[in-house]
């Protein structure tokens, strides 16, 4: 199962992150998981929220221009080495990560990472056979909706 996450090109400016971040906020959208990478003078902000379209909607309205890539959210033990295990069979495979980000917290004892396959489809199989617990839009609080 993949997720809709937002990527957003955004201006490394003082003021940028929390206007839009705000005005998301104020139409009620929650932030579930926020990555911001520097490039420069732009950065690379890639989100999940709460209700995708709305968000859209939201920086449609700013002019600010975002696209819509799939994500496979996956929980391991946050424990040390088991993303390395992940990786290992990954790589086994020929199965590529593009992308990746991750958080600790969310349910005791667990770690959640946020990753975009060269092959979402592959990947989401070779996880299964391995017994990986793949999250869904209701366990992160989002709304499912196509983009």
């Amino acid at each position: 199962m993949t997720l809709k996450q937002i990527s957003i090109p955004i201006e490394n400016s003082r003021d940028r992150l929390y206007e839009l971040t705000r005005a998301l906020g104020r139409k009620g959208v929650n932030l579930r998981a926020l990555n911001l990478v520097d490039t420069g003078d732009y950065g690379e902000l890639r989100i999940l929220v709460s209700d995708v379209v709305l968000s859209r909607q939201v920086l449609m309205y700013m002019g600010i221009p975002a696209r819509v890539d799939d994500v496979v959210v996956v929980e391991i033990e946050d424990e040390p080495g088991k993303f390395s295990d992940l990786l290992a069979d990954l790589n086994d495979s020929g199965i590529r990560i593009r992308y990746t980000y991750a958080f600790a917290g969310m349910h005791s004892g667990k770690a959640t990472l946020v990753i975009c396959f060269n092959d979402n489809n592959a990947a989401i199989e070779l996880l299964k056979e391995k017994g990986a617990l793949m999250l869904d839009a209701d366990a992160l609080g989002m709304i499912e909706t196509a983009a």
